[in-house]
C-alpha cells in the first residue's frame, strides 16, 4: 500500500519500490490504486484495501500466504487493514513489513519538533492538513485512522523501519513499543541519519539496500516459520 499523505501518490510512483520488495522476498506484489482525499475521504482507502486482500483471498491465495506492507501514510493503511480484519474475524495476513507509518493522524509525537531541522521532507503542519483532509468528518484520533491509539492485540508478526532524521520517527518507535506491550512480534529497527522512505531510493544507497535485505529476510523467515508449523500439525 503506497505513501503518500492519503492525498498522493500511486502504483506508478511506487512502481521501483515495489520491484525491489519483490526481489527480495521472491514474492508476487500487488499494489493496489486506493482513492485519495480529500474527494475520498476516510473509510474510502480502507474499503479499498479490503477489496484488493478480499481479491487476493478468492484467487485462491491463502492468508497464511500472504504479507501485507506499506510506507508512510500506506503503512498506517496497512494497519487500518490489520485491525478491520481482525475486528471482522476474517483471517489475518502471515505479517505486516511498515516503512515509517504513519500511525497518528494527530501528529502527537515529540519528534515532530525533537527533529523538525534534520528533515528534509515532512513538516508537522503539513501532515497534519493532510490528516483532516483524509479524516473528514471523523475524529483523527480515531483508532482506524490513527493505530497508535488502537488496541493491537491479536496483530501477526510486525517489521518496522524508520529513519533517524524523520519527523514521523515517533509514529514508528512509540507504536512499536504499544504493539510489544499488547503481545505482537515486532521487529523495530531505526536507520540513523537516514530520511522518511529512504527506502525507495533504490538499492544503490547502502542503507536502502540493506532495509530492503532485512525485509526480505523477515518475509522468508516468516513463511519458513509457518511452513515449519504446518509440518508439525
Amino acid at each position: 500500500l503506497h505513501g503518500g499523505g492519503y492525498h498522493n501518490g500511486s502504483p506508478r510512483t511506487h512502481r521501483r519500490l515495489a520491484a525491489d520488495l519483490g526481489r527480495a522476498t521472491h514474492m508476487r506484489v500487488l499494489t493496489p490504486e486506493y482513492r485519495l482525499a480529500p474527494e475520498h475521504p476516510y473509510p474510502a482507502a480502507l474499503k479499498d484495501a479490503l477489496v484488493a486482500y478480499g481479491w487476493l483471498i478468492r484467487q485462491g491465495i491463502g492468508a497464511d500466504r500472504i504479507v501485507v506492507g506499506g510506507d508512510s501514510a500506506g503503512g498506517g493503511l496497512a494497519l487500518s487493514l490489520l485491525l478491520a480484519l481482525r475486528e471482522a474475524g476474517a483471517a489475518l495476513p502471515l505479517g505486516a513489513v511498515l516503512l515509517a507509518p504513519w500511525t497518528d493522524l494527530t501528529c502527537s509525537g515529540g519528534s515532530y519538533s525533537r527533529l523538525r531541522k534534520f528533515d528534509p521532507i515532512i513538516s508537522r503542519e503539513a501532515l497534519r492538513a493532510a490528516g483532516l483532509e483524509y479524516a473528514g468528518e471523523r475524529d483523527p484520533a480515531d483508532p482506524m485512522l490513527s493505530p497508535l491509539f488502537a488496541d493491537l492485540s491479536g496483530l501477526p508478526p510486525l517489521l518496522i523501519h524508520a529513519g533517524g532524521d524523520e519527523v514521523m520517527l515517533d509514529d514508528s518507535r512509540v507504536f512499536a513499543q504499544r504493539a510489544r506491550e499488547a503481545g505482537v512480534a515486532v521487529s523495530f529497527k531505526i536507520f540513523e541519519g537516514m530520511w522518511h522512505v529512504f527506502q525507495a531510493a533504490g538499492t544503490g544507497i547502502p542503507e536502502a539496500r540493506q532495509a530492503i535485505d532485512e525485509i526480505g529476510s523477515f518475509v522468508k523467515a516468516l513463511f519458513a516459520q509457518a511452513a515449519s508449523e504446518r509440518a508439525g500439525e
